[in-house]
């Protein structure tokens, strides 16, 4: 019974987490201007549009790799 109570805080923790990061990136993305870099796809319909930033991934990924190398370096000491 533990293990699930255990559990069930983990996801609550999890979800609350989820939901902060998810918040995060949408204000990031609304005022970071990453629509307006070079590589970015923008498709318009009638119901909205789509912004897909290649360009902007990339360089995420790029920075997010490099912190997260850092990290493991320093904790692995």
């Amino acid at each position: 019974m533990d293990n699930l109570v255990v559990l069930g805080r983990w996801m609550v923790i999890g979800g609350i987490a989820l939901a902060v990061m998810g918040g995060l990136v949408w204000v990031f993305a609304r005022y970071s201007g990453m629509s307006s870099l070079p590589g970015t796809l923008q498709l318009n319909f009638p119901g909205g549009t789509c912004i897909i930033p290649v360009l902007g991934s990339i360089v995420l990924s790029i920075v997010l790799t490099l912190v997260l190398n850092l990290l493991l370096r320093l904790f692995n000491r």
